[in-house]
């Protein structure tokens, strides 16, 4: 079975990680909630969530690490020393490592961009530092998967699911949840 890591810290884009989750979830793939800290998180909006586990308390290896924007959850990722190491173990080890909206900035913070294809919230292409700006909602590039923000969440979800499953079930999916994109 597929299992997948999606980090939430304060200030978490709502949108994005439930959007990211329910999807995942949808498709069958087992998805675990780690809050950086225990108990309840706020996100961006003010709405308040309950991770499914405390960071700390993870200690197997997923198939990929998701990680959410908002502000200031993005900065919050990127300041926890837990989050780079993890970032830089998924990568070495060639497993998918994604971040939606700002936080692929914390992917460049880790020095996984470098010379690589990325898409980030509109305005803060210098967060990549050396990595190619690509204006398009969602980019992949090797094991990297970036997108850019609460309105790409739901494209960005199916584009996690084909590369966990198939193409198969990301349509399945995609057709029961009456996604249909604008052209």
């Amino acid at each position: 079975m597929t299992k997948a890591l999606v980090l939430m810290a304060e200030g978490f884009e709502e949108i994005e990680l439930t959007t990211i989750v329910d999807v995942l979830r949808r498709g069958g793939v087992t998805v675990t909630i780690a809050g950086l800290k225990d108990g309840i998180i706020t996100g961006s909006r003010g709405i308040k969530m309950q991770p499914d586990a405390a960071l700390d308390s993870i200690k197997e290896v997923f198939d990929i690490i998701i990680l959410p924007g908002g502000s200031p959850g993005y900065v919050n990722l990127g300041n926890d020393r837990r989050v780079i190491e993890l970032v830089n173990k998924y990568n070495t080890n060639g497993k998918i490592v994604a971040a939606i909206c700002a936080a692929p900035s914390v992917l460049a913070k880790a020095g996984i961009l470098a010379g690589r294809n990325a898409t980030i919230f509109r305005g803060m292409e210098n967060e990549l530092k050396n990595a190619r700006y690509i204006d398009k909602s969602v980019v992949e590039d090797g094991n990297i998967m970036t997108s850019q923000g609460p309105g790409t969440a739901m494209e960005f979800a199916l584009a996690l699911l084909n590369r966990l499953t198939d193409e198969k079930k990301a349509g399945e999916v995609q057709e029961k949840l009456l996604y249909r994109p604008i052209p």
